[in-house]
C-alpha cells in the first residue's frame, strides 16, 4: 500500500491550508505544513503504557511520522487491557520496542523509533534532537526530572530567553476517571515544579489503625508493609521490598490473609496486594483516550501553530458525568526549577551535614548549576556532592554525619547536592552564623 492514498489528508489540509477565527495570528495557511510535520518534526514520546499506547497512535495517524518512545518496562499481562498495541504473545518483550513495530506496521510511511531505557541513561544532546515531547508518565519523580533536564537546556543571551532553545512540553496524567493535560514552554510558563503543589497528598492509613484495629483489606496489607516486613525481614537483613518481585509480594499476600482472618476481613486478593504496595490507582481505558486525545490535539496546534495552544492547564473528570475546566497556571517567583532568584540560609559551624541537606531540599528555592562546577574559597577547592553517581554516594556517606566545621566548610562556600528528581545538581551559598541568627 501506497504512503499516500486519495483523500487520506483531507481532513488535516482542512486545517492546515486554510484560515478561521480561531487561528493563530501568525498563522499563514500553506501546504508545506503538513510536509513539515510529515518529514521534518521530530517528536518524542515518553512511556509505552496506556497513555503512551493512545499518543503514538494518535500522532502517526495525525500524520506524524518522526517519533520517538522511551520506556523502562517490559510487558505484563495486567497491561494487555487498556494498552492495546500489545498481544499476549508479545509478554516479557520491551514495551518500546513492541509498540513502535506495531505503529510502523499498520500505519504506512511512519517510522517509529524505540528506546527501551530510562530518561535519566540520555544526555542533552539527545533531547535537543526533538522539537516536542511528549509524556505520558506515571512517575512526579520522572516529570521532574524531564522538567530540570528541558529547563537546564534553555539559552540565555544578554539575559533575554533565546526562543530557539525553547523545547515544548505536553504533559499527560490520569488516575481513574480523572486526568489533566498541560502545555509547558520551558521558561516562558509554569513548569511541572512550579505546579507541584497541585499533586493530591498520598494516601496514607493512621499507625493505631492498623496496627491494633484494623477495619479494611487495606489496613492488613499495610500492616504488613510497614510493621511485619522490617520485624521479620523475610529475605535477609536490609533488603527492601520491591513492588515488582513476585516473591516479596506473593510474602505479603499471604501474610495479609492471615492478618485479615484473625480479624475477620475479607478482600485481601493478590491484585489488592499488588496496587497498595506500589501505590497502584487503577487505570481507565476511557480516559486515556481522552488524555491522549487532547496531548495529541496540543502537539498538533505547536508543530503547526495553526491555533493557539492550551494556556495552559486542563482538568478532565468523569466520574458523575464529564466535566473539564481549563485555567493557566503561574510561574511561581521562587519555583525550584525555573526561578533565578537567590535563597540565602543560615547555619552554624556546628550543624550537621545531613540535617542540613534534608532542609535544603525541601526548601521553596535554590539556584541551579550544571554538575561538576567547583568553588574555590580562600584558596582551596570543595566539592561535596556533584552527580547522582552511587560510586560517589558511597564514598561520601560517611560526610553526612560530620559538623561543617568538621568538613572544613567556611561562608560563603557553595554546596552542591544531587537529587533524584533533577538531572543537574543543587547549589546552595551557605551563610553561617550562629543558633540565635
Amino acid at each position: 500500500m501506497e504512503d499516500d492514498w486519495s483523500g487520506r489528508w483531507n481532513h488535516v489540509k482542512k486545517f492546515l491550508e486554510r484560515s478561521g477565527p480561531f487561528a493563530h495570528p501568525d498563522f499563514e495557511p500553506s501546504p508545506e505544513t503538513l510536509l513539515f510535520m510529515r518529514n521534518v518534526c521530530k517528536i518524542l514520546v515518553i512511556g509505552a503504557g496506556g497513555l503512551g499506547c493512545e499518543l503514538l497512535k494518535d500522532l502517526a495517524l495525525m500524520g506524524f511520522r518522526n517519533l520517538d518512545v522511551i520506556d523502562l518496562d517490559t510487558i505484563d499481562l495486567s497491561n494487555l487491557n487498556r494498552q492495546f498495541l500489545f498481544r499476549v504473545k508479545d509478554i516479557g518483550r520491551p514495551k518500546a520496542e513492541v509498540a513502535a513495530e506495531f505503529i510502523n506496521t499498520r500505519i504506512p510511511g511512519c517510522n517509529v523509533i524505540p528506546h527501551y531505557a530510562k530518561i535519566q541513561d540520555y544526555d542533552e544532546s539527545f533531547y535537543r534532537e526533538f522539537h516536542i515531547i511528549v509524556c505520558g508518565l506515571d512517575s512526579i519523580v520522572a516529570r521532574r526530572w524531564i522538567n530540570g533536564m528541558l529547563i537546564g537546556m534553555l539559552k540565555y543571551e544578554n539575559e533575554e530567553l533565546d526562543q530557539s532553545s525553547v523545547i515544548p512540553m505536553v504533559d499527560g496524567g490520569t488516575e481513574g476517571f480523572k486526568g489533566n493535560t498541560r502545555v509547558i514552554l520551558p521558561g516562558i510558563t509554569a513548569c511541572i515544579e512550579c505546579t507541584l503543589d497541585l499533586y493530591p497528598p498520598q494516601i496514607n492509613f493512621p499507625l493505631c489503625t492498623i496496627a491494633h484495629t484494623p477495619r479494611l483489606p487495606e489496613h492488613c496489607i499495610e500492616f504488613v508493609r510497614v510493621l511485619l516486613w522490617p520485624k521479620e525481614k523475610p529475605f535477609g537483613d536490609g533488603v527492601a521490598i520491591d513492588g515488582d518481585d513476585p516473591h516479596h509480594l506473593k510474602w505479603i499476600f499471604e501474610k495479609s490473609n492471615e492478618r485479615a482472618n484473625q480479624y475477620n476481613i475479607t478482600g485481601v486478593s493478590y491484585r489488592l496486594t499488588q496496587g497498595v504496595v506500589k501505590r497502584i490507582i487503577p487505570a481507565v481505558a476511557s480516559t486515556n483516550a481522552v488524555i491522549a486525545a487532547a496531548c495529541a490535539t496540543e502537539v498538533f496546534k505547536i508543530a503547526t501553530s495553526c491555533y493557539l495552544p492550551l494556556s495552559n492547564y486542563m482538568n478532565f473528570n468523569d466520574t458523575e458525568g464529564i466535566y473539564t475546566y481549563a485555567f493557566e497556571a503561574e510561574k511561581k517567583e521562587n519555583c525550584m526549577a525555573c526561578s533565578s532568584i537567590p535563597q540565602t540560609f543560615a547555619f552554624s559551624e556546628t550543624d550537621k551535614l545531613k540535617d542540613i541537606i534534608d532542609y535544603l531540599i525541601e526548601s521553596p528555592a535554590y539556584q541551579m548549576k550544571s554538575p561538576g562546577i567547583t568553588t574555590s574559597v580562600n584558596g582551596k577547592n570543595k566539592t561535596l556532592y556533584i552527580q547522582t553517581v552511587k560510586s560517589i554516594e558511597e564514598k561520601t556517606r560517611e560526610n553526612l554525619k560530620k559538623t561543617l566545621k568538621e568538613l572544613e566548610l567556611v561562608d560563603g562556600q557553595e554546596l552542591y547536592v544531587a537529587d533524584p528528581t533533577t538531572p543537574n545538581s543543587l547549589t546552595f551559598r551557605l551563610n553561617l552564623g550562629s543558633k540565635m541568627e
